[in-house]
């Protein structure tokens, strides 16, 4: 093997080695709060939460056909562990389209239709703790669980591995990221690229 391809080697290895690392840095980090708003712009803070075995952050926005998809799993899946210890926030985030206004890209005019058995919509001033969570698109989950001094990211990423249909979902990433907390394990995938739309951050 040539020296220019053992260079081209070991730069490659040296920078899988260095995302590996830097992920693994950030899902142990500590988070120990944020604040989000209600509807009537009362604040809610993830240490208001103590107590909790896990708490899930979704950011949505009605603009977005993938928000749209995975409403009803998101409610069954708030449904099935709100028993459990498990708090799911569902949070109003403005995204981008391309080259075009949106109706909803302004988290000011964002307005989701919920039922009494939808988790409460939320809003992130400044999209703040989008950005704390490392959060890039709508339909991009964190599971957060409890350690001393805060939280810390247990996973970040697509909810399942099937936006289109939910009867063909194969890997329930996110459900199974939970489960894993819950029974005081790690989550076997700790980060997935999500599909959604990029939001849109000051």
């Amino acid at each position: 093997m040539s020296f220019r391809r053992l260079s081209l080697l070991a730069a490659a290895l040296l920078l899988t080695a260095t995302v590996v690392v830097t992920s693994a840095r950030a899902q142990t980090a500590v988070i120990s709060d944020f604040t989000l708003k209600r509807a009537d712009n009362s604040a809610l803070t993830l240490s208001s939460l103590n107590g909790r075995k896990a708490v899930v952050v979704v950011f949505t926005n009605p603009g977005c056909a993938f928000s749209r998809v995975y409403q009803s799993r998101l409610t069954d899946l708030s449904s099935a562990y709100a028993g459990q210890g498990v708090e799911v926030l569902l949070v109003a985030a403005p995204i981008r389209l391309m080259d075009q206004p949106a109706e909803g890209s302004d988290v000011s005019k964002i307005k989701v239709k919920t039922t009494g058995a939808e988790p409460a919509v939320l809003t992130d001033d400044d999209m703040k703790t989008a950005t704390l969570l490392g959060v890039n698109r709508t339909s991009e989950a964190v599971v957060l669980q409890p350690v001393a001094g805060g939280y810390t990211i247990r996973y970040r990423g697509a909810i399942d591995d099937n936006p289109q249909m939910e009867s063909n979902v194969q890997e329930a990433y996110l459900k199974n990221a939970i489960d894993a907390v819950l029974a005081g394990q790690k989550a076997a995938i700790a980060n997935k690229p999500a599909s959604g739309c990029i939001i849109k951050k000051n």
